[in-house]
């Protein structure tokens, strides 16, 4: 009996205790759901683009190659010949005074920073950089620098007056970024917060005292994002800025950068131009592209930059016979396009990176097309950055490992864009109920009526573009 009564006391203390817990179950549940209704939803992306950009297409320029004189007066010459090309934004490459101690080459990398409130004599003096931004400001065109925060060059000031702000190898030495070969640089520590009040003023210091309008981020992931989102907001307190990331992150979207780099859609469209892929890996960066990024994100689509001009190849190198369909593909896809000193001339070198080796200008047939390309990317909204064009809707065919096509639209406007990206000639019919209408071709202006019924021929590599009529 007594191991009865005591059976009995323990489960009545285990059925109140679970009477309770159940209670206070119904209670959490209650103050949860309460919560979740009360929850408002937050944007994700807090930053303002500068309205200037919305329809902004980059161009990249390396003082250095740019003329023969490799000098901003030089390059100040020329601004109103990339005014009439279309570009809006001018990305300079790094304009400092560059690091002599372990120097690549006889003339070194921009990217290994001596000074970051210097100009490189070799380019000119602060004044004619000032005059640079003047008159391309005057012309309606914007001016970004390339501000390389991760490292500096060893011969920098900082590494003798604040050592304690450089990264250190298992040895205690000062080190290059791991695993490169970039012996010409050390890297910075940024759990230093005193390097990140002088890294922000010398940003703040080119807005001010220059005019600049935004910064390329060499590397920007390999610096803390709230060290970038904290130098937005300071930069915002004097003007609108334009932040464009070396970096492929959905992250550094949210409240500092307004672009980044779309490498992975380059590395396809290699792989496509070579015939090691076809159109469905495509899908891969589109689909990303739609459900992983912000509407907001700007995505640099480059066919080529200074990087892949000297280390992976040239144009001519890389898409071969390809090169037009991922040029316009660049245009009229999602993404913010970038044009790097020397396309539009046909450069077909590798172009130095340590030494003197200036663009031989010429007219080509390049240019033509890039020029086309601006003029329908600017007059069709739908094609703009960002929020402020259209999704790529994709649109079904006949040859879906051969040919891309999609339609970007909004109400009666509408771009229609067909691709054959291989090396055949290809025939095919698209489907759907997306794209039947009347259109007109974009360069010949020659009227089309798409239906269910209608065949699409493409020669090999060979797109079409049309508009709805």
């Amino acid at each position: 009996m007594r191991y009865l009564v005591v059976v009995g006391v323990c489960l009545g203390l285990l059925l109140a205790c679970g009477e309770t817990g159940t209670g206070e179950t119904k209670k959490a549940d209650e103050v949860k759901k309460e919560s979740l209704n009360d929850h408002k939803i937050k944007p994700y992306v807090t930053l303002a683009h500068p309205d200037w950009s919305a329809d902004a297409v980059l161009y990249q320029l390396n003082t250095r190659q740019f003329t023969p004189e490799g000098s901003f007066r030089a390059a100040a010459r020329e601004l109103p010949r990339l005014k009439a090309l279309g570009v809006d934004i001018i990305w300079l490459m790094p304009i400092h005074p560059i690091g002599e101690e372990n120097r690549k080459g006889s003339l070194g990398s921009p990217y290994s920073v001596r000074d970051y409130r210097g100009v490189n004599p070799e380019l000119g003096t602060p004044g004619d950089f000032r005059a640079f931004v003047e008159q391309a400001h005057a012309l309606g065109l914007k001016v970004i620098l390339d501000w390389v925060a991760n490292h500096s060059a060893w011969d920098n000031p900082l590494r003798f007056e604040q050592p304690d702000w450089y990264e250190r190898d298992y040895k205690g030495d000062f080190r290059p970024t791991p695993w490169w070969d970039w012996s010409d640089i050390i890297d910075l520590d940024y759990s230093q917060p005193a390097l990140r009040h002088y890294m922000a003023d010398a940003m703040v210091y080119w807005v001010r005292e220059f005019g600049v309008d935004g910064f390329r981020c060499d590397v920007a992931g390999f610096v803390p994002i709230d060290f970038w989102e904290a130098v937005r907001a300071e930069l915002e307190q004097i003007k609108l800025v334009f932040l464009l990331a070396e970096w492929e992150s959905r992250d550094l979207h949210a409240r500092a950068f307004d672009a980044t780099y779309a490498w992975s859609w380059h590395e396809k469209m290699k792989h496509l131009a070579k015939g090691d892929a076809d159109v469905t890996s495509l899908f891969v960066y589109y689909s990303w592209n739609e459900s992983a990024f912000p509407r907001e994100a700007y995505r640099m689509t480059y066919v080529e930059n200074h990087d892949s001009n000297a280390w992976e190849g040239t144009v001519q190198e890389n898409f071969g016979a390809a090169y037009p369909a991922v040029l316009a593909l660049s245009f009229v896809g999602e993404g913010m396009p970038l044009i790097y000193n020397g396309m539009e001339a046909g450069n077909d070198r590798r172009l130095a990176f340590f030494e003197r080796d200036p663009i031989q200008w010429r007219v080509h047939p390049t240019g033509d097309l890039l020029r086309s390309l601006i003029q329908l990317r600017k007059q069709e909204q739908v094609l703009w950055n960002g929020q402020y064009g259209e999704r790529m809707v994709h649109v079904p065919n006949s040859q879906p490992t051969q040919v891309l096509s999609f339609v970007r639209g909004r109400g009666a406007e509408r771009v229609l864009a067909v691709f054959n990206f291989s090396a055949e000639p290809q025939t095919t019919r698209l489907q759907g109920s997306l794209f039947p209408g009347t259109y007109r071709h974009w360069s010949s202006g020659e009227e089309r009526r798409f239906t269910a019924d209608t065949e699409v021929l493409l020669a090999p590599w060979e797109f079409g573009i049309w508009l709805a009529d």
